[in-house]
């Protein structure tokens, strides 16, 4: 999503810190969150709530959320690393930027419903395209039941619009979130490169891992084939804990 920052750790820490030396070492002792007086729940460091970097206090909608955020500060070391801290970075998105965004936000969720991955069926070799459709038609068929977002398979790369209406309503449903779930939203769709899959991590439905694995089956067949390198199981395997920490997110909100 162009509008708000992505769930990237190296992305997160040059956002975070300009410069080597700019580096924050621990302040705190203690963590915990407790009941803000604005309403909400607040992350507390030593009884003190921490800012974004907005400079608006930490305060998350649910106690859940709230824990999901404390967890990571309790689990800083001695240098506090940005990149170890998503959930930290999704509150402090959701505080300071998403509000001012919303539409344009909620425009490019449900751009992606229109080239959605799973409706772009490989045209060959057969067995791909029958786990595609084994795998990816019960979720079309998902959305279209759960979520009233009718959307037509493709057989090919060619571009294909989709229907109005269900553009439409996934860009209400969005909008109809707050500013958390929202975020967390505007974030998984992108990962998974599908908003009916992040969808259906955000309702429940789905779980956040499976979600991911379901986003890459043409990688995952290559992969079967050719094999896979050290470096590309990293990078995989760092954007499967992604989509993991956005379904804690989603149920951290519930």
């Amino acid at each position: 999503m162009s509008h708000i920052p992505p769930l990237d750790p190296m992305v997160a820490a040059r956002k975070g810190f300009r410069e080597a030396e700019e580096r924050v070492r621990r302040f705190w002792s203690a963590v915990s969150v407790g009941p803000h007086g604005d309403g909400g729940w607040a992350v507390l460091l030593d009884g003190r709530t921490p800012k974004t970097p907005a400079k608006a206090p930490l305060v998350l909608p649910t106690q859940a959320a709230a824990q999901l955020v404390a967890e990571e500060w309790a689990a800083q070391g001695e240098i506090v690393e940005p990149s170890t801290m998503p959930a930290t970075r999704l509150a402090s998105t959701a505080i300071d930027r998403i509000g001012q965004a919303r539409e344009p936000v909620a425009e490019e969720i449900a751009a992606y419903a229109g080239s959605d991955v799973v409706c772009y069926l490989a045209e060959h070799p057969t067995s791909l395209v029958e786990r595609q459709q084994r795998e990816w038609g019960p979720w079309r068929d998902w959305a279209a039941r759960e979520m009233g977002v009718a959307l037509e398979p493709i057989a090919g790369i060619v571009h294909r619009p989709q229907s109005p209406d269900a553009i439409a309503r996934v860009k209400a449903h969005a909008l109809s979130m707050d500013d958390f779930r929202l975020t967390g939203l505007a974030t998984a769709v992108p990962l998974l490169g599908s908003a009916v899959l992040a969808l259906a991590v955000e309702q429940g439905a789905l779980a956040g891992g499976l979600a991911f694995d379901l986003s890459r089956i043409d990688e995952l067949f290559q992969e079967e084939q050719w094999g896979v390198d050290a470096e590309a199981a990293e990078r995989t395997a760092a954007r499967r804990a992604e989509a993991e920490l956005l379904d804690r997110w989603f149920r951290a909100l519930d």
